[in-house]
């Protein structure tokens, strides 16, 4: 299986952006850490980001056709892009919502996913753990387990 690894604005600034919320491992490790999942799951990782909007869509429509599956951290447009919400729906591979941290615990406006209702689980709230729990779920959902 060939899953994607989608990441949105400000996931590149980890290790530097608010270490107390988000710890000191910096976007490097993470994708370190999502690339043992390919030994680990026998799946082959691929791994993206994007600040941008049109981007992170243009990368959804093209996995579309190239993944089995997305993990997507979306990022602050979790909160208000219903692009991408319009764009999860539109694609026929499953979409796992993934976060570092505890959305529900939060600011106000955190605490709403406008993508949740697109993607076939969300995972919040356990770190780096957040992508391989949703791997997980996305296996289960995807070969039938």
């Amino acid at each position: 299986m060939n899953i994607l690894v989608l990441n949105g604005p400000n996931l590149n600034f980890l290790g530097k952006r608010e270490p107390e919320i988000y710890g000191n491992k910096t976007y490097s490790h993470l994708e370190e850490y999502c690339k043992t999942f390919e030994t680990m799951f026998k799946v082959s990782i691929d791994i993206k980001q994007s600040n941008l909007e049109g981007i992170l869509i243009d990368i959804l429509q093209y996995a579309d056709s190239n993944y089995d599956g997305v993990l997507l951290n979306a990022g602050a447009f979790t909160h208000y892009s219903y692009a991408l919400y319009d764009c999860i729906k539109s694609i026929k591979i499953p979409v796992v919502e993934i976060h570092l941290t505890d959305i529900m615990n939060r600011e106000d406006f955190r605490k709403i996913s406008v993508i949740k209702d697109a993607c076939i689980d969300s995972v919040h709230g356990f770190g780096f753990e957040s992508y391989k729990i949703g791997l997980q779920s996305l296996l289960e959902r995807t070969r039938g387990k």
